[in-house]
């Protein structure tokens, strides 16, 4: 019956193609193909009695309570008007160099993503404070949209991310029914805390290569980025860059740091970072009571998204095993040529191409439950194929023509920035993607290297 799961895998993304909400076509999808199954005596119903636990263990599971906190605290700084500040003030002091400003709004972009950890919402805070400055300063529409395109989704690598704490939770599922089905019965685990740690340096090389490839086209092309000359008024001072830079970097130290030494689980520091945020915008005079429930129904729309999004995948995930589309992916992805590389390339293709037109939520519940067993029974790394499965998420996002942070940018954009400008302009980062994904894939060391220093696995 392995076919059957197979038309029900592409059943549900035709289904996401025509526009039907994401959890109710999951799982709904799910339940019509196993209703059939049963009326025809190809579907065994009494996998149907798994779903209340399965609900149950989504309802009790401690580190998905971390999603709705990490998603209020980023919230809480969006509305909070940290990143116009700290552009302002990067602006000022970057602003004179050629280049200066594409190097600040990355530099920005990376602590948005460490603050805030929401891709969408990164690209469009950036898209609108920073999008006007850089044309009206002489950048180029295309350096300009790629620089703030590539920068806005280092939210999904920079941790505390959102992307990983999901991931986490997956990748822990998939890591113990490997070796369950290895025959190892005193399982491992890998946790939130060993990805964050696994995507620190990662997600750094990336802002690193970013800011190499602005200096190089700001020496090579001078025309694309002028230097600015600053204003009587556009000067900042060390009281300013500490004003707008202590604030944040705590927060972001707070919580990164309390998960890395072990002094907190990934749920406790972000309740520490939701507090954080709280208190940070009020010490700004950024929040009232009007304010904070925008944040609070802002929070629970995106969190409630989430949650049905799991609970519809389990439902799949359920169905599409039930006809035994786990054995028919394990029987496909061994019988290809390349053995373990051959088959981790095909996945992260297909992983790359979906990104297209699935968010990383669908991706993460759907897809990596069913090729993620199969990979680690395999003998490799959960937190390098965690890592490496968000990098390429990540370079998906960015790649014309269906990327969704140039959807994102093109929302906000002025119309004098056309769509082609925009294309133009990401291409040299999602280069530079794909050579970090190389570098990633011949030095594993570099991901897996932090995680074994601090929790010695």
């Amino acid at each position: 019956m392995e076919w059957i799961a197979l038309l029900l895998f592409l059943s549900v993304v035709i289904v996401l193609l025509a526009g039907f909400p994401v959890a109710f076509t999951l799982g709904g999808t799910a339940l019509l193909f196993a209703g059939i199954g049963v009326l025809t005596g190809d579907f065994n119903q009494a996998l149907l009695s798994g779903l209340p636990n399965r609900i149950f263990g989504i309802m009790n599971n401690e580190t998905l309570i971390a999603v709705p906190l990490f998603v209020f605290m980023g919230v809480t700084l969006e509305r909070a008007r940290i990143a116009e500040e700290l552009l302002e003030t990067l602006s000022g002091l970057f602003g004179s160099l050629r280049g200066g400003l594409g190097i600040s709004v990355t530099v920005v972009g990376m602590l948005l993503a460490a603050s805030t950890g929401i891709v969408g919402a990164t690209v469009v805070t950036m898209g609108l404070l920073s999008l006007p400055t850089m044309l009206r300063r002489g950048y180029s529409a295309e350096v300009s949209a790629g620089t703030i395109c590539a920068s806005g989704t280092l939210g999904q690598i920079i941790p505390p991310s959102i992307i990983l704490v999901m991931l986490g939770d997956v990748m822990t599922s998939a890591y113990q029914q490997a070796q369950l089905e290895m025959g190892v019965f005193s399982p491992k685990t890998v946790s939130v805390g060993d990805l964050f740690a696994g995507a620190l340096i990662p997600g750094l090389l990336l802002v690193f290569l970013y800011v190499i490839y602005i200096v190089v086209v700001a020496f090579l092309r001078p025309d694309t980025m002028p230097a600015h000359e600053l204003g009587p008024g556009e000067s900042v001072g060390f009281r300013q860059i500490l004003r707008a830079l202590l604030p944040p970097l705590t927060l972001i130290f707070a919580v990164l740091g309390s998960i890395l030494l072990g002094l907190a689980t990934p749920t406790e520091a972000a309740g520490v970072g939701a507090t954080g945020a709280l208190l940070l915008a009020a010490s700004r005079r950024q929040i009232n009571l009007a304010r904070l429930q925008q944040i609070m129904r802002s929070t629970l729309r995106i969190s409630s998204m989430v949650f049905l999004i799991l609970i519809g995948a389990s439902i799949f995930s359920l169905v599409f095993r039930g006809y035994g589309g786990d054995d028919g992916v394990r029987v496909i992805l061994g019988s290809l040529p390349g053995g373990v590389v051959g088959a981790v390339i095909v996945v992260m293709l297909v992983m790359f191409l979906l990104g297209f037109v699935l968010d990383f939520i669908e991706i993460t519940f759907v897809v990596v439950p069913i090729v993620g067993p199969v990979l680690l029974a395999m003998g490799l790394d959960p937190v390098w194929l965690g890592i490496m499965i968000a990098i390429n998420l990540q370079t998906s996002f960015l790649t014309p023509p269906f990327g969704f942070a140039l959807f994102y940018l093109r929302g906000v954009a002025p119309p004098e920035v056309t769509t082609a400008q925009i294309y133009r302009g990401v291409i040299p980062f999602v280069a530079i993607q794909l050579f970090a994904l190389l570098m990633l894939s011949i030095f594993p060391d570099i991901i897996t290297w932090l995680p074994g220093k601090i929790y010695g696995s």
